[in-house]
């Protein structure tokens, strides 16, 4: 698949470059350059997979230059007991017919920026190889808030990377 800048200053690129650029040279974020069809079949499926199950299943629709075999290492990577105190990783629950919560703190900061925070780094690692890369990866990053904690826990223990936050 590949991913166009929402700005249109660029040539389209695969996903592991779009995830390696992080953003578009052009300033505007990468969006697949088509959009992708998931049916009733596919949806019907995903109810009885377990959050890692389903991110494979979607994942593999957006990043087809990843083999299944890699987005399952990443993903069980980043969505381990040791980092989410809740097995079901993002439970949702019901709290009446109309009305269902998905809580998305059970992360390893309590913040909803660690559900992309603890699969960023693992994909990263596997773009950068895929392009032929061999240099480690050395994130900066400038935050006031929580993010800057949750691409720390994100990037911690991660072989091949470094992180700096400046708050």
């Amino acid at each position: 698949m590949q991913y166009e800048s929402t700005r249109g200053g660029i040539d389209p690129v695969s996903s592991a470059e779009a995830i390696k650029l992080g953003i578009a040279p052009d300033g505007g974020l990468f969006v697949p350059a088509k959009k992708v069809k998931i049916n009733d079949i596919f949806l019907q499926n995903l109810i009885s997979m377990d959050y890692r199950e389903r991110a494979i299943e979607i994942l593999s629709l957006f990043l087809d230059d990843f083999s299944r075999e890699e987005i399952a290492e990443c993903v069980n990577s980043a969505y381990t007991a040791d980092k989410f105190d809740n097995s079901e990783i993002a439970p949702l629950y019901i709290l009446n017919n109309n009305v269902y919560m998905l809580e998305l703190f059970h992360g390893p900061t309590c913040a909803f920026k660690d559900m992309a925070l603890q699969l960023l780094p693992h994909l990263l690692v596997k773009a950068v190889r895929k392009l032929g890369e061999k240099d480690k990866i050395v994130i900066l990053v400038a935050t006031s808030g929580d993010t800057g904690k949750a691409a720390l826990e994100g990037f911690k223990d991660v072989d091949g990377t470094s992180i700096i936050v400046f708050y």
